[in-house]
């Protein structure tokens, strides 16, 4: 059983799990062992409410295939089971990403006192380089 949150689990069934052989160096141990873990979440499929089912379809994210299926290849350690925790709390991540809503942006504008501060810092900035110039002596 995964907890998403408070209200939110999903049981272990709904969560696949592969055993496959990492990538890159490490030995003797790479070759013959699977230690890196596959793991497949098909959002439709899931007991998810269906808020969360439509935010985490809507994500642009590259580990959701066109399916609606998570993806997520986790070989970051040695050992099988750090994967498995590793792969398990990326896709808790995912899912709780979902559940908070942004708050939407109110635009704003400079007040009368910031305008002039700037103006003011940009002729100072204006007059320093300005007595950088060749002195003439006529």
């Amino acid at each position: 059983m995964l907890r998403i949150s408070n209200n939110v689990t999903l049981p272990d069934s709904e969560i696949e799990m592969e055993g496959i052989r990492a990538q890159g160096a490490g030995g003797q141990n790479v070759n013959k062992v699977s230690t890196a873990i596959h793991l497949r979440f098909d959002i439709n499929a899931s007991s998810l409410p269906p808020f969360y089912k439509e935010r985490l379809l809507q994500l642009r994210d590259k580990r959701i295939n066109k399916d609606g299926v998570i993806v997520i290849k986790a070989q970051k350690y040695r050992s099988r089971e750090k994967n498995i925790d590793d792969a398990l709390k990326r896709l808790t991540a995912i899912v709780r990403s979902v559940a908070t809503v942004q708050k939407s942006r109110k635009p704003t504008k400079p007040t009368r006192a910031a305008k002039q501060r700037r103006i003011d810092d940009k002729k100072r900035r204006g007059k320093i380089k300005q007595n950088r110039k060749k002195v003439h002596s006529d």
